[in-house]
């Protein structure tokens, strides 16, 4: 069991039994790791505001307030994404740490494969400037997940609108402009389409093959280029 299973684990396993508590010995034994182990992951717990109490004595250990945590909660790799994308919004403001540990709990419940699937759609989404542009074209939300070919109308500057079969690769973000990054069929060759041009999506029952996001060779304006940070400082304690 990696990590990131293990803290999910300890959570649903204080979970099950409070507000009893469990001895750090039980949870070692459980878990199959040392006590200075689990005493280590707790502490990362606490830190990331899961609200974990050690209570003192011969029958003490550690219990769970269950009162201020929530059940499994089953996002999806989209949803996890496009919340990490909203609360960007929150950046500069006095309730960004706030959101960060809102968004660290919800990604701590997350099943470990779905969690690994976000954070690989994140590192597809790159943000010029660190900002994410306000809105998207209702026509191009839902261009991605990665991974299955989309059908398109899309409108040139004159206002023709061709069809294009396309695999849908990654986004960029630059002020207040979207830009899907895609493998376009009918050029035969990675195309930046202007999602506000984007008129109509289709998905297809067409599985993609892999492509690398190409972030090399995109050449748009910007003084700086980061990829979303989805998990931000819960990366501290799942790595």
């Amino acid at each position: 069991m990696n990590r990131t299973d293990r803290l999910y684990a300890l959570v649903e396993e204080l979970r099950a039994v409070a507000p009893r508590p469990r001895s750090a010995r039980w949870l070692a034994e459980r878990f199959e790791v040392s006590v200075r182990t689990v005493e280590r992951d707790i502490s990362a717990l606490q830190q990331s505001g899961t609200p974990i109490y050690a209570e003192t004595g011969r029958t003490g250990g550690y219990c769970l307030d269950r009162t201020h945590t929530l059940p499994p909660v089953n996002l999806t790799p989209e949803e996890a994404v496009a919340m990490a994308l909203a609360l960007r919004r929150l950046d500069g403001t006095p309730f960004r740490q706030s959101a960060a540990s809102a968004l660290r709990k919800l990604v701590a419940v997350m099943r470990a494969d779905d969690a690994a699937a976000a954070q690989a759609l994140a590192d597809r989404i790159h943000l010029v400037g660190g900002a994410a542009p306000a809105s998207m074209p209702r026509a191009a939300v839902g261009a991605l997940p990665v991974g299955r070919v989309l059908r398109i109308g899309y409108a040139d500057r004159a206002g023709a609108v061709t069809t294009r079969d396309i695999e849908p690769l990654g986004y960029v973000g630059i002020r207040e402009q979207w830009y899907l990054i895609a493998w376009c069929r009918l050029r035969e060759s990675v195309r930046i389409f202007r999602t506000d041009r984007i008129t109509t999506i289709t998905p297809t029952r067409e599985v993609a093959p892999a492509r690398v996001f190409p972030e090399g060779d995109l050449d748009i304006p910007g003084d700086r280029r980061e990829r979303l940070s989805l998990v931000g400082d819960f990366a501290k304690i799942s790595g």
